[in-house]
């Protein structure tokens, strides 16, 4: 199940119409506290959420389902007017998975639907990577630095894991963005760049073992 909070009726409809279409389930929300009641009975696999809303804008509501337990690791997408690299970075700061700046496409939004869907569910649990003072399981979604636990979007996490699978070896964006999302983002590799920079802000200390490779990438070096 799908949860799409927008109070455009006109987007609402052809949003959860084309989802329909794609053989997935999803309801549209007009307003959040509809929302919040739906919650009370099913948690989504996914939410759409859009930020300008009335009652509550998009941006509490996420900082909510981050912080509790029973919703903090529901994959998010953001679906906004406000397409600045500021409204971006702020968003994922929050704990949005993607961000989708309107108006968008609707096969657009879709593939990130499905790519999104598609990490999580069924993942087979791998071994903890440990480097240093960081910490991370996939198979308990869980990242540590110095004990403590750190909060990562889904992007965040599958973003740490790919570099520290691939550790001393350099990953171009491009294979970051095919990895992780599963298709191209028509050149908005900057993107990669968003993620990289949130991710090192909220991994502290450990956030330098993530190198930029100048023109070509990012990579987790093999000798810390």
């Amino acid at each position: 199940m799908i949860y799409l909070v927008e109070d455009d009726n006109s987007i609402r409809e052809l949003v959860a119409y084309t989802l329909h279409s794609a053989g997935l389930l999803a309801e549209g929300f007009e307003k959040p506290s509809a929302f919040w009641d739906a919650m009370e009975n099913e948690i989504p696999s996914l939410i759409l959420l859009d930020v300008m809303l009335p009652e509550e804008d998009g941006i509490s509501i996420l900082k909510k389902i981050r912080a509790s337990s029973k919703t903090k690791k529901v994959p998010v997408i953001l679906l906004t007017a406000r397409g600045s690299e500021y409204d971006k970075v702020m968003g994922l700061d929050s704990g949005a998975d993607d961000y989708v700046a309107k108006p968008f496409g609707m096969m657009e939004l879709l593939a990130r639907v499905k790519a999104l869907l598609r990490r999580t569910e069924g993942e087979p649990e791998v071994a903890e990577h440990v480097l240093g003072e960081l910490c991370v399981s996939q198979s308990r979604h869980e990242v540590t630095v110095g004990g403590n636990e750190v909060i990562l979007t889904l992007k965040e996490f599958e973003l740490l894991n790919l570099l520290l699978e691939n550790r001393g070896r350099v990953m171009t964006r491009d294979q970051l963005l095919n990895s992780i999302w599963g298709y191209g983002f028509d050149g908005e590799n900057r993107t990669i760049d968003v993620h990289i920079r949130t991710l090192r802000q909220k991994l502290g200390s450990c956030g330098q073992y993530i190198e930029t490779v100048r023109g070509i990438g990012y990579k987790i070096g093999g000798n810390q």
